[in-house]
C-alpha cells in the first residue's frame, strides 16, 4: 500500500514507473540509485508492505548535514514532474513465503495508479547462461504484449535482444522456456504482467556477484538509451562511499 508523504495525495497518472527486482548483485537496485541521485528526485512516500525484511536507514541520497539524518525506508517512492517518471526504490530483500503476496500488492498500486508503463530492471545469474545467451551483449529484455506493440519502432531501433527462452533441463525437457535464475521476482512480475495485461518491460543484465557498480552503470546506460532521462553524467550517491563498509582501521598493523 502507497502511503503518500505529503499534504495532498501524489498523482501519477500517465508516468512511467521504474523500479528494481532484488536480483543478483543487487544490479537493478543501484541503477535505480543512480537515477533519484542524479535527477534529484522527491520521495513522495513510501510503499507499506509486510512483504519485505523490515530496515531503517539514514539518507542516501544526502546533500549534507541538514539532511544526512533523515530516516528512509525499505520501499521508497520518488518523482520527477518534469519528466513524468516515478521511482519505487526497494532496499530489502523481500521475505520468502511472502514473494507472490508483494507482487499482487505491486500489481495493484500499479492499475490504481494509472501508470502508463512499469520498467522492472533486474539481473540473472551470468554462469547459468545457456550457449545461445553468450552472443551479444549481456542486456537482455521482455516486454508484455500490451507494451510491445506501442514499443516495436523504439526495439528495433535499439537493437536489443529478447531473453531467450531455454530448455529447463538440456537433454532430459527440450521444451524451451522462460528462465531467470538469480532474478528473484523478474519472472513472477513479468508473467504476470502478460496474464493481466499490464504495460511492462524488464530490462536485465547477466552478472556475477561482486563489485557491480559497472553493471549498474550498463543496465542504467541502456534504460537511457529508451527513455532519454539524461544528457550528462550520472551521479553518484554519496551512500556509495560505504557499498562495500568502512576502509582498514590503522589499528590492525
Amino acid at each position: 500500500m502507497f502511503i503518500s508523504s505529503q499534504d495532498s495525495p501524489a498523482t501519477f497518472q500517465g508516468f512511467t514507473l521504474v523500479m528494481p527486482a532484488v536480483a543478483v548483485g543487487n544490479v537493478g537496485q543501484l541503477a535505480v540509485d543512480l537515477i533519484v541521485s542524479t535527477l534529484n528526485m522527491r520521495r513522495v512516500g513510501y510503499f507499506h508492505t509486510d512483504c519485505l525484511i523490515p530496515m531503517a536507514g539514514n539518507n542516501p541520497y544526502a546533500s549534507g548535514k541538514a539532511d544526512a539524518e533523515e530516516l528512509h525506508t525499505p520501499a521508497e517512492v520518488y518523482t520527477a514532474a518534469e519528466l513524468k517518471l516515478a521511482v519505487l526504490q526497494i532496499r530489502a530483500p523481500i521475505i520468502q513465503t511472502r514473494s507472490k503476496k508483494f507482487r499482487q500488492q505491486l500489481k495493484s498500486w500499479i492499475k490504481a495508479s494509472g501508470f502508463s508503463r512499469t520498467v522492472v530492471l533486474s539481473s540473472s545469474h551470468a554462469y547459468q547462461r545457456d550457449d545461445q545467451q553468450l552472443q551479444g551483449t549481456s542486456l537482455r529484455y521482455l516486454m508484455t504484449p500490451s507494451l510491445l506493440a506501442a514499443s516495436a519502432d523504439a526495439l528495433k531501433e535499439l537493437g536489443w535482444r529478447e531473453m531467450e527462452r531455454i530448455p529447463a533441463f538440456p537433454g532430459v525437457d527440450a521444451e524451451p522456456r522462460l528462465c531467470i535464475p538469480g532474478g528473484g521476482i523478474t519472472k513472477g512480475l513479468y508473467t504476470d504482467g502478460c496474464a493481466e495485461d499490464l504495460p511492462l518491460a524488464v530490462l536485465l543484465l547477466f552478472c556475477s556477484e561482486g563489485d557491480n557498480i559497472p553493471d549498474a552503470f550498463a543496465l542504467v546506460n541502456h534504460l537511457n538509451d529508451w527513455l532519454h532521462l539524461l544528457d550528462g553524467q550520472w551521479k553518484i550517491p554519496t551512500s556509495w562511499s560505504l557499498l562495500f563498509g568502512s576502509g582498514i582501521p590503522p589499528a590492525l598493523f
